[in-house]
């Protein structure tokens, strides 16, 4: 298991790693001194568990836990406050140790992130070998369980610290090479993130309106007829999308149901 530490207090994450040195099954231990910090140390260490503060300056555990890329790592948030339990599971932890704790109730929680971890290889096992299976399991899966919910912010990293953008700012989003593009009426920041990705943390405000391209449904002003089926997206703020024949047919659906 590869776990990542996320505290802003040096003794809290010294604490931790001791701690996790009596599990056997630790194979890499790395720390992040903030949320910023966290989501940059994401992408190279891929790590298993993020075990969270929830109380950081600039970015919180909250912040980070909303702004994961899919698929996400495992979540624990590790915190003195107690007020934030509700909305820490409603970020889909999978447990929540407040601190002082002690090695028994940390246990107890990396147990139950090796069932997780556990569960995530069996699916994917029979994904690689049975996909008529594994497309059965889900559906029962998502039958009995409620959908994760969307995320509400995204955190930008700039040069010059991180910008915090609201979905219900975002108009459209177009690739671009290995980032996207976030157009919002405040500016254009660039993210690191596959645009499948983010529609699916993003939700059902969002639909697809172009191979390179995803429009916010409410933001949707009027459609204008190009040639061979094409079309451009009007925005409420003036701005336009493309729109391919490809996905025309969705997005009118979506804005029928709508």
């Amino acid at each position: 298991m590869r776990i990542l530490i996320v505290d802003d207090e040096r003794p809290a994450r010294e604490k931790l790693r001791r701690m996790l040195a009596a599990e056997p099954d630790i194979s890499a231990i790395e720390e992040a001194r903030d949320g910023v910090e966290a989501l940059e140390r994401l992408p190279a260490f891929a790590p298993d568990l993020l075990l969270l503060d929830i109380q950081m300056p600039e970015v919180s555990g909250l912040d980070v836990a909303a702004s994961l890329p899919t698929p996400a790592p495992c979540v624990v948030f590790v915190t003195a406050y107690d007020e934030y339990a509700l909305r820490a599971f409603d970020a889909n932890a999978i447990d929540y140790l407040l601190k002082p704790y002690d090695q028994p109730r940390l246990q107890r929680a990396l147990q139950r992130v090796r069932e997780r971890l556990v569960q995530q290889r069996l699916a994917a096992t029979v994904a690689g070998t049975d996909a008529q299976a594994a497309a059965a399991t889900a559906q029962q899966t998502a039958a009995t369980r409620p959908p994760l919910p969307a995320v509400t912010q995204l955190l930008v990293p700039e040069r010059s610290g991180t910008r915090i953008v609201k979905v219900e700012q975002i108009l459209w989003i177009e690739t671009a090479d290995n980032y996207v593009i976030l157009h919002t009426a405040e500016g254009e920041p660039l993210m690191r993130q596959t645009l499948a990705g983010l529609l699916e943390k993003l939700g059902p405000r969002f639909v697809r309106c172009h191979r390179r391209a995803a429009v916010r449904l409410d933001a949707i002003a009027s459609i204008a007829n190009l040639d061979k089926g094409d079309g451009e997206i009007m925005l409420h703020d003036g701005s336009r999308a493309p729109l391919s024949r490809q996905y025309r047919a969705e997005l009118q659906a979506r804005l029928n149901c709508g």
